[in-house]
């Protein structure tokens, strides 16, 4: 499949969104308005952990192992300097970018996150809003806080993909990518690096895991196929050790129906809160999927089928070979291998192996536009935003996001223009060196 071709006149811009994005917080600054939530990274990062409990913060913000790869991510795009051109027209830039068969305004994603309700309280749905304002295609989390179809209707027109972590049972699998065809997503995105989930240190530490307290599993509990199998009860529910009965297990146990969507008493008293939890745990991914297991995806639905957390060109290359439409350079953010090569490493060899054939979306590391800007540089066509939009939502809800976003895409329109480059396929001429 050939790349859409970008346009090579940069007319269908909105000149200047870097500098209006730049003028407004300035005229602000003269009112005594500072920005909603932090531009800085690190200063975000420090609010949202001052919002969120030890235990999100340490979910979000935590990686696999020493967090080797999470350094690794952002020293990767160290690695990498963007050398300027001068005397170019850059009065005017075009930031659009074309993904199967539909153009975007600017090469930004959100990245598929779980678990949103430990961020905010509005979880999906603020997110949801964020980027319908803002026109961000939006990828609807497998481990999502709310239903997909929920987020579907604040979305509006807003494109949006589904993330799929294939599950142990096919049925289960074909219902949520039936349903995700129906709330009108264009892609499918099938994670494959999390069928085992990484040694997480910080997590471990705290001993919490929030799935095992009814979060970030509302694409299940609202799911017919899941609902009937929760019934049925075909799969072993065990999950660990047997768990002792104090104070700490009858609080999780209300937080555990506060959770389940059939009503706080009705799942405290049925028990069927837990036993979601339990199935879950059983069923939500499958370790032994390989690469034959792909044909039943097809069988399931005619969108394209992107596949996350490639980051061998070898594996690339059989994705090319098995007829898939797309891939996400990605580790994960860091989270499940700890010492693993950064994304951003990656990406270049496998940009120039396939990169004729499948769409290259790239997340892991990115921090800035001008993270965004290497990465298109280097071969990507789109790139997904990860924790710093999940920190924007925790320090500023909706309003939050929203300027997460502005603040992405005034970067990069400003790194363009004082890189030289109009459009995104300047971009990808652009001087890049390797220190």
């Amino acid at each position: 499949m050939s790349k859409p071709q970008n346009p090579t006149s940069p007319s269908t811009s909105k000149p200047g969104i870097g500098r209006e994005r730049q003028t407004e917080i300035y005229v602000r600054g003269v009112s005594g308005q500072p920005p909603a939530v932090p531009v800085d990274f690190c200063t975000l990062e420090q609010r949202a952990k001052e919002a969120m409990s030890p235990e999100a913060f340490g979910y979000v913000a935590g990686g696999a192992g020493m967090e080797r790869t999470m350094a690794s991510n952002r020293q990767g795009f160290d690695r990498w300097a963007i050398v300027p051109r001068m005397l170019r027209d850059v009065s005017v830039r075009d930031a659009s970018v074309e993904i199967f068969g539909t153009r975007y305004n600017s090469p930004h994603m959100l990245a598929p996150i779980g678990v949103l309700e430990m961020a905010h309280a509005e979880a999906d749905l603020a997110v949801a809003r964020a980027a319908r304002r803002e026109n961000v295609p939006m990828i609807f989390s497998n481990q999502a806080s709310v239903p997909m179809e929920d987020c579907a209707r604040e979305l509006g027109e807003t494109p949006r993909f589904f993330q799929l972590y294939w599950s142990v049972s096919n049925d289960l699998v074909k219902s949520l990518v039936q349903r995700a065809e129906e709330a009108g997503c264009e892609a499918i995105v099938v994670t494959l690096d999390t069928t085992l989930l990484g040694w997480r240190t910080r997590d471990l530490d705290l001993a919490y895991l929030p799935f095992l307290r009814g979060k970030g599993i509302a694409q299940y509990t609202s799911d017919p196929v899941f609902r009937r199998l929760l019934k049925e009860d075909e799969l072993d529910q065990e999950v660990g050790p047997e768990r002792k009965v104090n104070l700490s297990t009858i609080r999780v146990l209300m937080e555990l129906a506060g959770n389940y969507p059939d009503g706080f008493f009705k799942s405290l008293t049925s028990g069927e809160a837990l036993a979601a939890v339990r199935k879950f745990t059983g069923i939500y991914s499958r370790p032994s999927l390989t690469w034959e297991d792909l044909s039943f995806l097809r069988e399931c639905t005619e969108l394209p089928i992107v596949l996350k957390g490639i980051c061998h060109v070898e594996d690339a290359k059989l994705a090319r070979e098995h007829g898939i439409d797309g891939i996400v350079v990605s580790n994960h953010g860091g989270r499940q291998v700890d010492g693993a090569l950064s994304s951003i490493e990656a990406l270049p060899a496998i940009a120039e192996a396939v990169g004729d054939d499948l769409t290259i979306f790239f997340d892991s590391g990115i921090r800035t536009g001008a993270d965004v800007f290497k990465a298109v540089a280097l071969g990507a066509d789109a790139v997904l935003v990860g924790r710093p939009y999940v920190y924007g939502l925790a320090a500023g809800g909706e309003e939050g996001v929203v300027e997460v976003l502005r603040n992405f895409k005034a970067d990069f329109d400003l790194t363009m223009g004082l890189a030289g480059c109009r459009t995104i396929e300047e971009v990808r001429q652009a001087t890049l060196v390797e220190r």
